[in-house]
């Protein structure tokens, strides 16, 4: 019994090593030809096919179980990627954001804005340095840490997976408020109308050193077609870099949490040197991150206090006329 036990696990770990494989090797053809998967139906075909080569074994029935579990997610952020792009119809806010940034760092940048400081530090147009490179990836991931992470704990945890999930959508529903009660415009588009010195937007430029000009097909024209040019603030971008590290903080030892906080720095870093966002969107989007936290802790704690209630209710018996 020990020994067949033994081969079936010995099969199993090989059928996923070569379903894996082959998933590798599928996605890095679709990374070259058609780009990496920043579009929402397209990151999700990709992340169903991983769990599927993951768990090849598993009955067909629990495959489908991840698109029912999944289709309202993805149906949300495909309407949510739509509805960004009606925000912000008139003239966006521009010239308090370079006084904020300019106020809490010019006193180190010269009176300039820390991005075009930055720039004028570490960007020349003619060399792609190891930092640009490294920049276009942290860039990228905006696209596929939160499905990654969401995925993965579909997979380890239901009941963590909702909890995840509850605080992703609140945190993207705030900011798209936001969006259309407060357009700001980023600094590559306040340079482009001269509101501060030239900026050019870098965030994908590192990955032609590599040779990958593809890889940033789909995201070019996502900014050029669908994102609204004027929703600066807050920076979802950073803030769900830091909703995906600050969920792990208490389910992981203390010295981990200033690893896991490296991310939303280096995406912090990503976003004002390549031009898409001031250092004020990025506080704002930090306190959104806390926001949320206490919103969906309090809305959980009176949701669990409300089962609780109702269960002692069913238990206590029904007096006799």
């Amino acid at each position: 019994m020990a020994a067949e036990e033994t081969d079936t696990a010995g099969a199993s770990r090989r059928r996923r090593i070569i379903g894996m494989g082959v998933w590798a090797a599928a996605f890095v053809v679709g990374w070259l030809v058609i780009g990496l998967p920043t579009d929402p139906i397209y990151a999700f075909g990709w992340l169903w096919a991983a769990t599927v080569a993951w768990n090849s074994a598993r009955p067909w029935r629990y495959h489908l179980g991840f698109v029912r579990d999944w289709l309202p997610i993805v149906s949300l952020l495909v309407i949510y990627n739509l509805s960004r792009g009606f925000a912000g119809k008139g003239v966006p806010h521009v010239y308090e954001l370079v006084h904020a940034d300019t106020w809490m760092f010019g006193w180190a940048t010269g009176g300039l804005t820390p991005t075009v400081w930055l720039q004028r530090e570490l960007y020349d147009p003619a060399v792609i340095h190891w930092w640009d490179i490294l920049g276009s990836w942290v860039y990228f991931s905006h696209f596929a840490a939160a499905l990654v992470v969401a995925v993965v704990l579909w997979l380890r945890s239901r009941e963590l997976w909702a909890r995840f999930i509850r605080r992703w959508f609140f945190l993207s529903f705030i900011g798209l408020i936001t969006y259309f009660a407060y357009p700001a415009a980023p600094p590559w588009w306040a340079g482009k109308y001269g509101v501060v010195d030239e900026v050019a937007r870098i965030s994908t430029r590192g990955w032609q050193a590599m040779g990958l000009h593809g890889a940033g097909n789909m995201l070019n024209a996502a900014q050029v077609n669908v994102a609204n040019p004027v929703a600066a603030m807050p920076s979802l971008h950073t803030a769900f870099a830091l909703l995906v590290v600050a969920f792990f903080f208490t389910r992981v030892r203390r010295r981990w949490i200033p690893v896991l906080l490296l991310y939303p720095l280096a995406m912090t870093f990503t976003l004002v040197y390549s031009g898409e966002h001031w250092i004020i969107d990025v506080l704002v989007g930090w306190l959104y991150v806390g926001v949320t936290f206490a919103a969906c802790a309090l809305a959980e704690r009176w949701w669990a206090g409300r089962k609780a209630r109702r269960a002692t209710e069913a238990k206590e018996p029904v007096p006799v006329p």
